[in-house]
């Protein structure tokens, strides 16, 4: 998986883009041909009010001889007569033209609005899918803010295009196309001199996109930096009053600021100078078709009427190329945002060619086999040549010093990280053979820093399975030595929990994080050092109503506690990746190794702590 960090760099290749934005279109993509025809419609009847404003002048005024340009259709609706019929007649059929090129750009706006809301919705829903399912490295590399910046700002930018900027440019090719075409009938000399602006617009178009998409990543960068900086602040709000460190985080949040401005400004200064130099551009074109069309009319090559016309169609060519810039403007914005958005929706995620995968009953048993692991960002392995066994039922005690490896231990077990070397076997079967969500649905892991949602404290617990009643959820809440805590809050179990879990304290946050986990029995629990946070005897408490409830279960518990480790039917002494030592509490004990060094350490302190509590009585 690429680093989450590359999205940020401008990617060059545009063709990939333009088909990914009409592959992310999917089923909706009919939905264009009715709003591109009732556009194509509506350019046609605006292209045809020059040609009625030739025949008012040149056929029904009387200015010249040469005959109506309209359409024979159109022509022939206006014959009359008499002048204040003729006239009448062509001011009628102009407004019911209006009419319907008003329904009909109503209908071309309803569909795009309902084709690009459901495109976003579609393309939202599968980032979420994408997002849920991407694997350990992606989410580990990730930062919370520009994940979310890319699944709002990001969608919001590609909608806005296609329902808005897409249909535009649209509009433009086909005014722009069929007024050179109603010019070409009128004369082709004007009609080249109104194209001559097109080469200038279109090279100035060119060289402005090379420069402003590189200058919108940089936006998009910066935003992105300091929308992660707002996000850690507010979910980190606690740490940073705790640390009276409010003074430097609002300065750090002000540069932040200021580069995302400085770069914003100095997009806003390249768009100043485009759009004088355009304007100016365009206007002394339509000053030289508007002066030739004078000298032409003046001489009898062109009749006042076919003049007037020209300038409409000069103005139809003219100005929409000028719209080049801003149009140019967007679709760079565009183009980053869908090269922010691919990086999320192209990872192919962690449950790729899991159909055929394995769903047997796992009972328990645990054997690494000579397991090597290293992160794909390292240059040496974490995990070094392990092996062990653990039979059905037995509790496995896992302690080291901190960046050992034991963790990582563990992440390997329930396939967060895959191994490069070696073997892990649950029941004989290779793990890798077994389909993911069936392992991880029997394998329960207690993390140490346990992430609890926004609801209910019966909420948090009923998470691993919705359809368990009171009794149930109380039952667990008791093995977790959590359900008094519950009680004696004013709402019990209906007690909203903040974002993270900050209104419970840490014990309590692990607690509540442990019963959920019981809720439903799995054959394999992990306490990845989860029970740190609570005192010794809850400690005690927990493990000991585990013995009784989950005698048939597989534990792991990672520790730092000689005391929860010494119950343990085997202790892994691990350091720098490899397992040092092995065996119960009182052969560990014996050896002069890692385990007895910690053994005496803690005992000593444990000593000196009931000695100074006997000396305060």
């Amino acid at each position: 998986m690429e680093d989450i960090k590359e999205i940020n760099k401008p990617k060059r290749n545009i063709l990939k883009h333009l088909g990914l934005m009409f592959k992310w279109m999917g089923p909706n993509s009919w939905l264009l041909v009715p709003a591109l025809v009732s556009l194509f419609i509506v350019s046609y009847l605006r292209t045809l009010t020059p040609l009625f404003g030739q025949h008012i002048i040149d056929v029904i005024l009387g200015f010249s001889d040469e005959g109506s340009k309209l359409p024979s259709f159109f022509a022939n609706l206006l014959l009359a007569d008499t002048f204040p019929k003729q006239l009448l007649l062509a001011s009628a059929l102009i407004i019911v033209l209006a009419l319907i090129r008003a329904l009909l750009i109503f209908a071309q706006r309803a569909i795009s609005g309902v084709f690009a809301e459901r495109t976003a919705y579609d393309l939202r829903n599968n980032l979420y899918k994408k997002l849920r399912d991407a694997d350990y490295y992606f989410h580990s590399h990730s930062e919370t803010g520009d994940i979310i910046q890319r699944c709002t700002t990001d969608v919001e930018m590609y909608k806005r295009f296609i329902s808005e900027q897409s249909i535009e440019v649209a509009r433009l090719i086909l005014l722009v196309g069929l007024s050179i075409y109603h010019m070409s009938k009128l004369n082709m000399t004007i009609m080249w001199v109104s194209l001559v602006i097109a080469p200038v617009l279109l090279t100035s178009a060119a060289f402005y996109f090379n420069k402003v998409e590189k200058m919108f990543n940089k936006i998009e960068k910066n935003e992105a930096i300091m929308t992660t900086h707002v996000q850690e602040n507010v979910s980190g709000a606690r740490v940073v009053k705790a640390f009276a460190n409010e003074a430097y985080e609002v300065k750090k949040f002000k540069n932040l600021n200021r580069n995302f401005t400085d770069s914003d400004f100095n997009l806003v200064k390249k768009m100043a100078i485009f759009w004088s130099s355009t304007d100016f551009i365009s206007f002394a074109q339509f000053f030289i078709i508007a002066l030739i069309g004078i000298i032409y009319a003046s001489r009898g090559v062109i009749t006042i009427g076919v003049y007037t016309a020209f300038l409409a169609y000069a103005g139809n060519i003219i100005w929409p190329m000028r719209q080049l810039g801003r149009l140019v403007g967007d679709f760079s914005k565009t183009i980053v945002s869908i090269s922010r958005l691919d990086h999320i929706i192209a990872n192919p995620g962690e449950y790729v060619d899991e159909e055929n995968k394995l769903q047997s009953e796992i009972k328990g048993n645990v054997e690494f086999k000579n397991v090597s692991f290293k992160f794909s960002d390292s240059k040496e392995d974490q995990i070094i040549d392990v092996s062990f066994e653990v039979k059905q039922g037995e509790t496995i005690a896992i302690i080291g010093k901190t960046g050992s490896g034991k963790s990582t231990l563990m992440n390997l077990l329930i396939r967060l990280l895959d191994y490069q070397k070696g073997q892990i076997l649950i029941d004989g079967i290779e793990i890798k053979d077994i389909e993911k969500h069936h392992l991880r649905k029997n394998v329960g892991v207690i993390l140490q820093e346990p992430f609890l949602f926004s609801k209910s404290v019966e909420d948090n617990i009923k998470i691993s399975d919705a359809s368990s009643d009171n009794v149930r959820v109380s039952n667990v809440a008791k093995i977790a030595q959590v359900h008094n805590d519950i009680m004696n809050f004013e709402k019990g179990y209906d007690t909203l929990v903040g974002e993270r879990g900050v209104t419970l304290s840490g014990g309590q946050k692990q607690r509540v994080a442990i019963a959920r986990m019981l809720l439903r029995p799995k054959p394999i629990l992990v306490f990845d050092d989860s029970l740190s946070a609570v005192d010794t005897d809850t400690d005690i408490q927990i493990r000991r109503a585990l013995n009784q409830e989950w005698k048939s279960s597989t534990v792991f518990i990672i520790t730092h506690r000689i005391t929860t480790a010494s119950e343990a039917d085997k202790i892994l002494v691990i350091e720098d990746g490899r397992i040092k030592e092995s065996g119960k509490h009182e052969e560990l004990i014996k050896r002069n190794g890692l385990y007895k060094n910690i053994w005496e350490i803690q005992s000593q302190i444990n000593f000196q702590l009931e000695e100074d509590g006997e000396d305060n009585e």
